[in-house]
């Protein structure tokens, strides 16, 4: 069972589950409107509200939970990411559904100074106090066309020349692939035996600054002019960043809280998940070409 089919991740691992032979239903808002490849179940409801869950869930052996509320004009993200994972949580218990699969981010632990990566975090945390096994998968930035934070790198790439840079640049991160990220979320169906928690990260660990650069240079373009200022403060960042990328300032904020976070594996996966991932370049290219 697949929630967030209609969502970026979701819809890339949707294909991969059915052409794996698996049998997959979705649970959507609105289906009429839901562009999804044929061979998905496809269940009407709402994973706030509760509609639909115990239909989607009957018979399951794996649900997946790709569902969180951050952007939009409410600011109360992780109040509604806490309800809906109780929600959630409930009814894959009521189900007795065996096995639960989470992404969520790195680091995001209680004292985070993200809310975007706390909140992250207590949605691991309300679930697990639910059902009965969870996969806890968290992932660093994630490199892919459709990726929010992958388009607001490259809307910074693409039009500034000059950047006025703030202390968060210098925070590192372990970008990863998309497809290694889909492909270690389809692993998790078929794995006999799973780890509580899966950090996945790809294979180059970069600070913001150096993904800049390295994005600038897999387009052939100029190196951007990078100048610090040491008292931009986040809330500046976050005007600044919706001013020049395509992403609406409810997603930058969260965002660009997030980036003050190191976030690296810390606990490699064990054998034969994400052994092989992508480098930063690569999945640029990738992300790039798709």
């Amino acid at each position: 069972m697949l929630t967030g089919a209609t969502g970026y991740v979701g819809g890339q691992l949707l294909p991969r589950l059915l052409a794996a032979g698996h049998t997959v239903r979705c649970i959507v808002r609105a289906p009429e409107h839901a562009d999804l490849p044929g061979g998905a179940e496809v269940v009407r409801g709402d994973v706030l509200e509760g509609t639909g869950l115990a239909e989607a869930l009957e018979g399951a052996d794996v649900a997946y939970y790709l569902v969180h509320s951050m952007g939009g004009s409410d600011a109360d993200f992780a109040g509604r990411d806490r309800r809906g994972a109780a929600t959630f949580g409930d009814a894959v218990r009521a189900a007795g559904v065996p096995r639960t699969v989470y992404l969520g981010g790195l680091e995001g632990g209680d004292d985070d100074a993200s809310e975007h990566l706390r909140s992250r975090h207590e949605v691991a945390r309300v679930l697990r106090e639910r059902v009965d096994e969870l996969v806890y998968v968290r992932a660093a930035m994630i490199v892919g066309a459709g990726s929010v934070s992958f388009q607001m790198l490259r809307g910074l790439v693409e039009r500034l020349p000059v950047m006025i840079t703030p202390k968060w640049l210098q925070t590192r991160s372990q970008p990863v692939a998309i497809d290694d990220v889909v492909g270690t979320l389809a692993d998790l169906a078929d794995r006999d035996e799973v780890p509580a928690e899966v950090q996945l990260g790809g294979a180059d660990v970069l600070t913001y600054r150096e993904m800049v650069r390295r994005f600038a240079s897999v387009e052939g373009r100029r190196q951007p002019l990078l100048i610090p200022v040491p008292l931009f403060t986040p809330r500046l960042s976050s005007y600044w960043v919706a001013l020049v990328t395509p992403v609406e300032l409810g997603m930058v904020k969260p965002l660009v809280d997030g980036l003050s976070a190191e976030t690296v594996v810390r606990e490699a996966p064990p054998r034969g998940l994400n052994d092989r991932p992508l480098g930063f370049d690569d999945a640029v290219r990738a992300a790039l070409d798709a």
